[in-house]
């Protein structure tokens, strides 16, 4: 460390003071052992892994010509080696994370791998939501037990998958409410990860998966009305970017801001796909019956998750300047009377679309005001893509629609061009 070879010349200059120098060493020495550290976590939690796969490999190029008393047996010697080696972690090395991490993720495995083995040694009857609804529940005492974070993430993808299973992929399909009371007994997790280490990879990579995972299963729950759905995606990607704006997520860099990330994609994904006509001439068609409507899990999901985000919108700008705000949190609020419009007018697919211009040229004007041109093309993107959606949805010439993309390839090298003019004015 460069900095390091200086700090005697600083000393002898009068710079600083040795006890500054100290301070200083000891920073960056710190710094050196916590790095060690992550690697040597990851690089424990690879070897956990591939030693539990070159096992299985093993056992399966040789399994047909056992006996069935050897594969029991075999069946279970993963299982009871993790949980030795799990024992052994919280007798001796309670505090080492690598260890924990580890020792979790070999065991973690090896349930499954028992599960499965046993089920097949015997011809036990089951399907793949029995079986990964038992793997999970197993499993998710390690996640307190040994403070694993890493079998949280893996929890995490194994009850997304047991819903999509239930109910994107099988038939017939049903609820997974299921899913909702094993993604709540994972929360205690998640915030002692907030209280504990708050600027922590761990806590990071839950931060994508949790929201992630909503996002994926929220679908699940329609069965009725799936068009009121988009309310709901609306709403969720609304509280998203309030929780995304809060004093912990907006000091942070943007690719660990996942909620503004997801906030704001969703939200904008979700309004092209709705500035089509098609969506909103099927809309027309559906007989709503709104006595019935009530009894129906989609309004309930509309109601929690609106005013959720609808009762922290207002408590955090009461914190916080409107002015610092941007149009696009406003989005799930203006969406509510667009989608009862349109339930009876074709005029909600122009305001969706005005929406979506509107927000574009913000944000232009945005990355213009704060010199980022990061900023500045991604709202010219976003009028790009508009303007291809309507290349397919509409009829007019393809004169005009040529002229379209010229103007918009105009507008990019312009605005670009004027965006380093200033920066080498300022300069």
């Amino acid at each position: 460390m460069s900095v390091l070879k200086d700090l005697n010349e600083l000393i002898s200059n009068g710079i600083i003071t040795k006890e500054i120098a100290s301070n200083i060493e000891n920073y960056y020495n710190s710094k050196k052992s916590d790095s060690t550290n992550k690697l040597f976590i990851v690089f424990g939690i690879l070897g956990a892994i591939l030693v539990g796969l070159g096992i299985i490999l093993i056992l399966a190029h040789n399994w047909d010509n056992l006996s069935r008393f050897t594969k029991t047996i075999l069946a279970f010697t993963p299982l009871l080696i993790g949980q030795l080696i799990c024992g052994y972690v919280l007798l001796t090395k309670r505090k080492n994370v690598a260890w924990r991490e580890s020792a979790s993720t070999f065991l973690f495995f090896s349930v499954g791998a028992s599960i499965s083995l046993v089920s097949q040694i015997y011809n036990i009857p089951g399907n793949i939501n029995t079986f990964v609804l038992t793997w999970m529940l197993l499993c998710l005492p390690l996640v307190y037990l040994l403070k694993s974070s890493i079998t949280s993430l893996l929890y995490i993808i194994g009850i997304t998958y047991f819903a999509c299973n239930s109910s994107y992929w099988s038939y017939p399909n049903k609820e997974s409410y299921e899913f909702w009371l094993l993604l709540i007994l994972i929360i205690p997790h998640y915030y002692n990860l907030f209280k504990n280490s708050p600027k922590g990879n761990f806590l990071i990579f839950h931060n994508w998966f949790i929201p992630l995972s909503i996002i994926i299963t929220l679908g699940t729950l329609s069965h009725n009305y799936e068009k009121l759905m988009y309310l709901v995606y609306i709403s969720l990607f609304g509280l998203y970017l309030i929780i995304g704006e809060t004093d912990y997520f907006k000091n942070n860099k943007l690719r660990n801001n996942s909620y503004k990330v997801l906030g704001s994609v969703g939200t904008l994904i979700t309004l092209l796909i709705l500035s089509f006509n098609e969506f909103w001439g099927k809309l027309q068609t559906v007989e709503f019956i709104f006595l019935k409507l009530l009894d129906y899990i989609e309004i309930a999901t509309i109601v929690i998750i609106t005013c959720a985000a609808v009762i922290l919108f207002f408590i955090q700008k009461t914190y916080q300047s409107i002015k610092n705000s941007s149009l696009i949190e406003y989005v799930f609020l203006l969406f509510i009377p667009i989608f009862l419009v349109g339930l009876y007018s074709s005029i909600s697919v122009i305001l969706i679309n005005l929406l979506i211009f509107i927000i574009g040229i913000l944000t232009i004007k945005k990355g213009s005001n704060l010199n980022h041109l990061g900023v500045l093309n991604f709202g010219l993107i976003l009028i790009t893509v508009l303007v291809i959606c309507r290349f397919f949805d509409t009829d007019l010439s393809f004169v005009l629609r040529g002229l379209l993309f010229v103007s918009v390839g105009a507008g990019f090298f312009i605005a670009n061009y004027l965006m380093l003019k200033k920066r080498k004015n300022e300069k």
